[in-house]
């Protein structure tokens, strides 16, 4: 049976070979940068052009007053899942294997938040109001809508994203250490002179790391869990047919963890290649990352189901209607998309020649979240184009170009900042691989089977 990491690596190879990713990646790092400013300054035209003509040029109007924006939102927060809980999951469960790719995953939980928040702020047009969606006293005694939505939406986001940075920083510090001592002088070593907070290594500087490490992940995991069964809770508590469902929190987690897991394969096949981590990012842990990400399949895949099924027995016909003209209007194509994407394609997640097939799981990972982004979609716009009042129904409204502008343009913003985060900062866990290193070593030495 292959082994997750070579037990022989010495923890000063470990070292070189992740210091030297900060400084000399393959030149295919620079082509994705490349890709990605051009793909943001399409973002930033389109907002600049509809801030100045208005949203209507957007092609959002009534009932289709959220379209693609909010749909993207929700796919945005749930790619953020995967990271920071399963990360917290994982290292309570002491899953070992997680350690050499938790890094870049909890980084990619803090920049899909970001460009989440994006969509809240361009969604409302007037850009400069954006306070209004953030609970604040102000001099005229009022207060914000506690019942809307878009507050809900706003705290979740900033307690996440808060508490996922510093989840994320507490994690780094004995590397930052590391590059501190290792590094030439420089802006990067007075960056990580600051950051590593004076970190000598100690003993009981590592109790107190350990000690904090820990608490700050059991928080974290109800927390990740409650904020998107908030954004679940934007659907679930409004009777428009569709959204009326008592099993959307649970249905939204799922589909985020799921969504999540998808996009870390994406970014380990990138990352293994970009920064040559190909003695660290294995195709033993891809092989469990595949695995892991088929189960969750398997369970959006039961929890889709269970909704379609309580719909269509239900005495709903609102609902009912919304279904059958998901699955044969206007957007069947991309209802289909997503049934076909999210769970026909996992299947092939099942056999073992897919599990370590570099270029095909790369293809399938694209493909799982292009079914989720389907998803999301196909959550948003069918209801609102055929809601309970039939002079409300708009079964021939499709997204602008400018709206698939926006959200084509979204990835390019995700892909510049976590790119530039990798280059920056050690996009794997060095003092956590030395510590897998020896342990599995140590196993193997005591007769062991090489780890847990």
């Amino acid at each position: 049976m292959a082994k997750d990491i070579r037990e022989d690596i010495s923890w000063a190879q470990i070292n070189s070979d992740v210091l030297k990713s900060l400084e000399s990646p393959r030149p295919m790092y620079w082509v994705i940068i490349a890709i990605a400013l051009a793909m943001f300054s399409l973002f930033v035209g389109g907002e600049i052009y509809q801030y100045r003509n208005g949203m209507w040029v957007s092609g959002q109007n009534n009932p289709h007053v959220w379209g693609l924006y909010i749909a993207t939102f929700i796919f945005w927060i749930g790619m953020s899942h995967s990271g920071t809980l399963l990360s917290a999951i994982l290292h309570l469960m002491h899953a070992d294997w997680r350690k050499p790719i938790y890094r870049f995953a909890e980084a990619m939980t803090t920049f899909s938040l970001m460009t989440a928040g994006l969509f809240v702020m361009v969604h409302l047009g007037r850009l400069w109001q954006f306070y209004y969606s953030v609970p604040y006293p102000n001099e005229r005694g009022l207060w914000p809508n506690f019942q809307s939505p878009l507050l809900w939406d706003a705290m979740a986001i900033f307690t996440y994203l808060s508490s996922s940075v510093i989840f994320l920083f507490i994690g780094m510090i004995p590397d930052l250490a590391i590059c501190r001592d290792h590094l030439h002088p420089g802006w990067r070593k007075k960056l990580y002179t600051v950051l590593a907070l004076g970190w000598e290594g100690t003993d009981r500087q590592w109790r107190n790391f350990r000690v904090t490490y820990l608490t700050v992940a059991c928080y974290l995991i109800p927390l990740a869990v409650s904020v998107h069964s908030i954004v679940a809770s934007d659907f679930a508590m409004s009777q428009q047919p569709g959204w009326h469902v008592t099993s959307f929190p649970p249905y939204f987690v799922a589909g985020a963890l799921y969504s999540g897991c998808a996009a870390i394969i994406t970014l380990f096949i990138i990352l293994r290649y970009v920064f040559r981590f190909e003695e660290y990012m294995t195709l033993p842990i891809l092989k469990k990352t595949a695995r892991l990400t088929f189960a969750i399949a398997m369970v959006w895949t039961y929890l889709n189901a269970i909704e379609f099924a309580s719909v269509w027995y239900s005495h709903d016909q609102a609902s009912k209607d919304v279904l059958i003209q998901k699955a044969t209007g206007p957007y069947a194509f991309a209802w289909w998309g997503m049934i076909i994407c999210g769970s026909v394609v996992p299947l092939a997640l099942a056999f073992k020649k897919v599990q370590t097939n570099i270029p095909m799981l790369f293809s399938v990972s694209l493909l799982l979240n292009m079914g989720m982004w389907l998803e999301r979609w196909m959550i948003v716009s069918p209801t609102f184009s055929h809601g309970y009042y039939p002079w409300t129904w708009d079964h021939d409204q499709f997204p602008s170009f400018l709206q698939w502008g926006m959200v084509f343009g979204s990835f390019g913003w995700f892909t510049l900042l976590f790119m530039i985060f990798c280059k920056v900062f050690p996009s794997i866990s060095m003092y956590e691989v030395k510590e897998m290193v020896y342990h599995r070593s140590l196993a193997s030495k005591m007769g062991g089977k090489g780890g847990h």
